[in-house]
């Protein structure tokens, strides 16, 4: 499987993003350049990676500016044919922006950047990013100001209909319970999918937790269910 890491200015994790792929899961990665175009190296069953940060420094709204770039316009059209992209914080929130996923990335609820383990917990056994940890809490890294999910009732209902939720926040025990909650999102969401299980969004930082030296590998397991499942 091969990966494509896209740095835009404010890129801040595109370098744990290639490390943890790269050396601790054995993949192949080829590093992507916001104002590039040219995707024709990867093929449906590849992935393309929005990491981690502060994309044009946030200056509008969190990835609204990103949506724009050179590189996003390939992304969606990648995505819309069938391949396979998964946004981690920043990036989820340029996947919201562009329309690829529903909802949005709020300021967290006390209006504080949020930078801890939490746990989180997937329940879906048919996205490949899930499949291989269903049912089990994994302790994940968070670091953002703008992390809180929400959508309206409408999309709230589709998304759960339709099985689209990827990831809740959780205790350590796996109790999807409000104090375990970080930042106020609706419905302890962590993560979602689109409807066709190939664009994945998730605030949690799963490359910062594959590493035997970062004393957690929680993270390699959800980047190796993708790998697994492809």
């Amino acid at each position: 499987m091969k990966f494509g890491v896209v740095t835009f200015p404010g890129s801040n994790c595109d370098h744990d993003m290639i490390d943890s792929l790269r050396n601790d899961l054995g993949q192949e990665v080829i590093e992507l350049w916001h104002k590039e175009k040219d995707l024709s190296a990867f093929n449906t069953t590849d992935c393309i990676v929005l990491p981690g940060g502060f994309s044009y420094g946030d200056y509008l709204r969190c990835g609204a500016i990103a949506r724009f770039s050179p590189m996003m316009q390939s992304v969606i059209e990648f995505a819309n044919k069938g391949g396979r992209v998964i946004g981690v914080c920043n990036g989820f929130q340029v996947l919201c922006e562009a329309g690829l996923l529903p909802g949005v990335l709020l300021q967290n609820r006390h209006q504080q950047f949020i930078c801890k383990n939490v746990y989180l917990k997937s329940e879906n056994t048919s996205a490949s990013l899930t499949k291989d940890v269903v049912g089990r809490p994994l302790m994940i890294p968070v670091a953002h100001g703008e992390g809180r999910y929400y959508a309206d009732d409408a999309t709230l209902e589709e998304l759960f209909n339709n099985n689209q939720i990827l990831f809740r926040y959780c205790d350590e025990f796996g109790n999807i319970i409000e104090p375990a909650n970080p930042n106020g999102a609706i419905h302890n969401i962590a993560g979602i999918c689109n409807k066709a299980r190939n664009v994945f969004g998730m605030m949690p930082h799963p490359e910062r937790a594959t590493s035997l030296a970062l004393g957690n590998t929680d993270g390699q397991l959800i980047l190796q269910s993708l790998i697994n499942n492809n």
